[in-house]
């Protein structure tokens, strides 16, 4: 279930490691692509094309896996079944022996008035297009106003989160904003305001005190207006509040503070830790035979750092936790005994644009130019075929070479989309549900 870094990762070995007539390998995905998500930053900024990040799991995967297109809505272990809704719309059963876990996660909201309906996420191709849409568009509206409050309130960005995600948002979609205002003589450059605000006090903890405040530095330089110890109180249609009591008229609320693990978890009763599945350090689901989850919707101890700690949702671990669970499921199929999850962290890589990016592979500290290399290196190499990694460099070269564009696209519609409306996160089944979905099953058979 999912076809994130995790479920890839996972399928992929499983189809070298199994003879063809050892298994049936089935991929359930609303989508026949892997997105590759850090670089979803700089698809908004049009650095990148949408499909350069969009990795066809069909080019990867032929002749071997079976691709389900729709999305896993329930689970009941009890009758080993899999409620999926297909994009069609239909609700089908898929009978399994082993079933991999692996649905992701979607954006992590509070219950702040208006967050909901007027907030946008960074989790999906879907999003990342739409603001890229919706940034331009909010230029071009500005340009045509005459009323200058509007103008205001149109070329004002509030980033809601200091983590990879939003820190690389800001300093993406500030990036082209600021070469895009050139060609807008009527326009004020200095009016363009963006906002990154993140209640924790430290911009990226991990990256260390020093990196951190390299990034913050380069933010502040670029004129982003970087608010730590801060959040959303309120956020309405033309103006955001913050909880430090400021108002701040605005059209553009990019909220990316923070994941939660996908509410498939929810659809059957099983334990959790801080809302992700409880595994085993084999990455089995205790109490369910041939159940298995990982990746960010698992709890996945990491046995490197003990004290009852597990692992980051990070595309680093996922991918790992891919492959050793695809070898302890053919370890279980040929009766050997399976091996625990163990990683330590190699570094993190933030890419802010341009020539700037802060990075820690190793623990070595890096800034600039090298940093950006190590950064941009790490995510080419991660792209798992060639076509990807070729569309991936031109587009980097291209855009070195010739800048940004300012092209919209036309996504958007007239109807505002919400965050659930693109993470489609209403569509997914109670325990109860699913119970009363597979007796009717039983009651048909």
């Amino acid at each position: 279930m999912g076809a994130g870094f995790a479920g890839v990762e996972c399928v992929r070995r499983l189809q070298h490691r199994l003879a063809p007539g050892e298994a049936d390998l089935a991929l359930v995905t609303p989508y026949s692509y892997q997105l590759y998500l850090p670089l979803l930053p700089q698809v908004a900024a049009g650095v990148l094309t949408p499909q350069s990040v969009a990795v066809s799991l069909r080019r990867s995967h032929k002749y071997r896996t079976r691709i389900i297109p729709g999305g896993a809505v329930g689970v009941d272990p009890g009758a080993k079944v899999c409620v999926i809704k297909k994009i069609t719309g239909e609700i089908v059963d898929e009978h399994y022996d082993h079933i991999v876990l692996a649905p992701g996660s979607i954006t992590r909201t509070f219950d702040i008035p208006g967050l909901v309906d007027n907030a946008r996420g960074m989790k999906t191709l879907a999003e990342a297009a739409y603001i890229r849409d919706h940034v331009i568009a909010q230029l071009d509206l500005a340009d045509a106003s005459q009323d200058e409050n509007e103008r205001i309130s149109r070329l004002q960005f509030v980033v809601v989160g200091g983590g990879y995600a939003g820190t690389e948002t800001a300093a993406c979609l500030q990036r082209l904003t600021s070469h895009a205002v050139r060609r807008y003589p009527r326009l004020d450059p200095g009016q363009i305001k963006w906002h990154l605000i993140d209640i924790a006090p430290k911009l990226m903890p991990e990256l260390g005190d020093e990196l951190g405040l390299s990034a913050l530095e380069i933010l502040r330089g670029r004129g982003i207006e970087v608010s730590l110890g801060v959040s959303i109180a309120e956020a309405g249609p033309e103006k955001v509040t913050f909880t430090d009591g400021r108002v701040l008229p605005c059209r553009t609320l990019i909220w990316t503070a923070g994941v939660a693990a996908s509410p498939l978890v929810g659809t059957f009763e099983a334990p959790t830790v801080k809302g992700r599945l409880a595994v085993t350090p084999e990455m089995t689901v205790p109490g369910f035979e041939g159940a298995y989850a990982l990746g960010d919707a698992a709890a996945v101890p990491d046995l490197t750092k003990g004290d009852d700690a597990i692992c980051p949702p990070t595309a680093q671990h996922s991918i790992r936790q891919g492959r050793k669970l695809a070898e302890n499921i053919v370890a279980s199929l040929r009766d050997r005994p399976m091996q625990p999850y163990v990683h330590k962290d190699l570094g993190l890589v933030v890419d802010l644009g341009g020539r700037d990016a802060v990075s820690k592979p190793l623990g070595i500290q890096l800034r600039g130019m090298p940093a950006q290399a190590v950064a941009r290196g790490y995510h080419w190499s991660a792209l798992r075929t060639n076509v990807a990694k070729t569309r991936v460099m031109t587009n980097w070269l291209l855009n070195a070479v010739a800048g940004d564009d300012f092209v919209r696209t036309g996504f958007q519609s007239q109807k505002r989309a919400t965050l659930r409306e693109f993470e489609h996160t209403d569509m997914y089944l109670t325990p109860d549900q699913v119970r009363e979905h597979t007796a009717s099953l039983i009651v048909k058979g």
